[in-house]
């Protein structure tokens, strides 16, 4: 039997408030300084050191249970250099300005390191993005508004994706899906057998094999003690055969505040299709059914 470095998934989803509080999901990525969130209800809970890992927010709507943390995540971030990307429904972009130009910015000048808010809006068919440099007092750069067709994801990188729905909440609201395009295990008796360490090189390997590199791509082996572990070089192919297990992808949904009918329930069903988490949110008994449709929840 073949046992693996690590069967824990790659994807590590924490409910930040509990199921009574704002709705925000905080994941982590195994392995990695980095992870993204859905929505952005109250931060308290979440310590600065886990903020700053944040790379991407994805907020379904700005109602203020939703969209209250904007304020929270942007002073930890102020002072560092850093890209930061927000995607929300139609008319997120000027919500976003309208956010940042709340403060007054006349000491911008003096933050040697520059933060940039990325502000991504979705459409049914397109795709707004506008950036807010730190250097400029955060005012929208004109000239680096961009806009791309939308077929349904965000954000595409080469072992992930995640994708976006519109629900209805008597405005638009989008729920999303972070996908793994498929999981890599580091098979623990491989790395017996040759001899090697474990350590950061594995997360390159993986990353090769992510990017499908060719079988004679150079992968370093190395560590943090050379005098134990010297650096040794291998070809993919060789370490892809002994050491790297493929199994499904994971996959993680999260849906709140919509109103459930024959068409949000057919979206539904297809962004959470396959999903081993699936968050929605149920703020009404089943005897409140009518009170739920008020509500437009």
């Amino acid at each position: 039997m073949a046992y693996t470095f690590s069967m824990n998934p790659r994807f590590h989803p924490h409910l930040v408030n509990g199921p009574q509080g704002d709705p925000v999901v905080y994941i982590e990525f195994k392995f990695e300084r980095r992870a993204i969130l859905f929505d952005l209800g109250d931060l308290g809970p979440l310590s600065a050191r886990k903020l700053l890992k944040v790379s991407h927010v994805f907020v379904s709507h700005t109602h203020m249970d939703h969209f209250i943390g904007f304020d929270t995540l942007l002073r930890v971030f102020l002072g560092r250099e850093k890209e930061l990307f927000f995607y929300g429904p139609p008319g997120f972009m000027r919500q976003v300005e309208a956010k940042l130009q709340g403060y007054s910015w006349n000491l911008a000048e003096n933050y040697r390191r520059g933060l940039e808010i990325r502000a991504v809006e979705v459409h049914p068919d397109h795709v707004r993005e506008a950036r807010f440099p730190i250097q400029r007092a955060f005012r929208r750069l004109a000239e680096g508004e961009t806009r791309r067709p939308f077929h349904g994801r965000l954000l595409e990188e080469g072992s992930f994706a995640v994708r976006a729905a519109f629900l209805d909440h008597k405005i638009p609201c989008l729920g999303f899906s972070l996908e793994e395009v498929r999981h890599l295990n580091i098979l623990r008796t491989g790395l017996e057998e040759l001899g090697l360490p474990k350590g950061l090189w594995l997360k390159a390997l993986k990353e090769a094999v992510w990017r499908e590199e060719d079988d004679d791509f150079p992968v370093r082996v190395w560590t943090r003690d050379p005098a134990r572990f010297p650096e040794r070089t291998f070809p993919l192919g060789f370490l892809k055969e002994r050491l790297v297990k493929t199994t499904a992808g994971q996959k993680i949904t999260f849906v709140v505040d919509t109103i459930l009918n024959e068409s949000t329930e057919k979206t539904l069903l297809e962004l959470a299709r396959g999903a081993d988490l699936f968050y929605i949110e149920a703020a009404f008994l089943d005897a409140h059914r009518e009170r739920a449709r008020e509500k437009y929840h």
